[in-house]
C-alpha cells in the first residue's frame, strides 16, 4: 500500500503529528515518487518528446511588477498547443512563469503554489519575498537530474515584496538557472526561446519608473517582438483570439488582466507595427 497508509483508513501519525513548515520537505518522506525530480527516467535524452514552453518577460514598475508570457507549446517542429497558459500567481503578492518541458512546468509551479500556501498555513505568516525564491530554487534543484536528460524547467518569479521601504520600488524580479540558481534581475528580465529579443526589446524601451499600465503595453510589445524572430513564440492571435497572459503584482495583490483587456492591447500593438514594423 502506498505510502504506508493503514487499510482501516487512518492517516500515518506524519500526516497529524507538528512537522516541517515546508511541504516539499514532507512529500519528500512520504511519498518521494510524486516530487518531479525524484521520478526513474528511462536512459538517453527526452527533450523531443514533451511540448516545450517558451517566452516570459517581467517588469519592475512603479508600485508593483508585471509579468506576460506568450501562450504557444512546441515540440520540434510542430505547434503543438496554441493556447497553454505559462503565468500564474504563486501566492497572493507574487507571480511565477515557466520556460523549458511544459508538463514538468506546469506541475513545479503547482508544487510551488501549495509550498507557499502550506508553509502559510503552518507558521502563520508569509514568506518573504527572497524566501519564496529560494524555495523554488530549491526545488527546480531537485530536478537536476531530469534537467540533464533533457527535461528542463526555467522559472521566471517575481513579487510585490510587503517589507520594501519604498512601495514605488517593492517590484521584484528573480531569474534561475538549471542547478536552482537564483539571480535577482534589475528593471525587467525575459526567459525562453525567445527572450535574446524580449530583451532586447525592453533594453531599448525599459525606464525606471514606468506606470504598470505602461509596463503591461511594453511586455505584450516585447513578446510580440519575440515572436517575430523566433517561431516557437507565439504573437498575438487575432484570428482565434488568443492573447498573451498578464498578470501583475502590486499592494493590492495579484490581477490577471481580462483577455479583453489584452486583446486591445494586443491589437493596438499589431495595428501600430502595420505602420511601422520595427516598432
Amino acid at each position: 500500500m502506498a505510502a504506508g497508509f493503514d487499510p482501516s483508513g487512518r492517516l500515518p501519525d506524519v500526516f497529524t503529528n507538528a512537522g516541517t513548515s515546508s511541504f516539499t520537505a514532507f512529500l519528500s518522506k512520504v511519498a518521494p515518487e510524486m516530487l518531479p525530480g525524484r521520478r526513474p527516467l528511462p536512459p538517453g535524452m527526452a527533450a523531443d518528446m514533451a511540448p516545450h514552453a517558451t517566452t516570459i518577460v517581467a517588469i519592475a514598475a512603479g508600485g508593483g511588477v508585471v509579468m506576460a508570457g506568450d501562450r504557444r507549446a512546441t515540440m520540434g517542429n510542430l505547434i503543438a498547443q496554441r493556447d497553454i497558459e505559462k503565468v500564474h500567481p504563486a501566492d497572493a503578492y507574487s507571480l511565477v512563469g515557466i520556460a523549458g518541458t511544459a508538463g514538468i512546468g506546469i506541475e513545479l509551479m503547482r508544487l510551488f503554489q501549495v509550498e507557499l500556501e502550506h508553509y502559510e498555513k503552518i507558521e502563520g505568516a508569509m514568506l518573504s519575498l527572497d524566501g519564496k525564491a529560494n524555495r523554488l530554487a530549491s526545488m527546480i534543484r531537485g530536478n537536476l537530474g531530469a534537467a540533464m536528460q533533457g527535461l528542463a524547467v526555467i522559472p521566471l518569479f517575481a513579487g510585490f515584496d510587503l517589507a520594501a521601504a519604498d512601495p514605488a520600488k517593492a517590484g521584484r524580479i528573480f531569474s534561475f538557472d538549471v542547478t536552482g540558481g537564483p539571480y535577482e534581475e534589475t528593471g525587467y528580465d525575459a526567459i525562453g526561446s525567445g527572450s535574446l529579443f524580449a530583451k532586447s526589446a525592453l533594453k531599448k524601451r525599459f525606464r525606471a519608473g514606468l506606470s504598470i499600465d505602461d509596463a503591461v503595453k511594453l511586455a505584450v510589445e516585447a513578446l510580440y517582438d519575440a515572436a517575430d524572430d523566433d517561431t516557437a513564440t507565439g504573437g498575438p492571435d487575432l484570428t482565434r483570439r488568443i492573447y498573451p497572459v498578464v498578470m501583475t503584482a502590486t499592494a493590492e495583490g495579484t490581477h490577471r488582466l481580462t483577455d479583453a483587456e489584452t486583446g486591445a492591447i494586443a491589437e493596438a500593438v499589431v495595428s501600430g507595427r502595420m505602420e511601422n514594423p520595427g516598432g
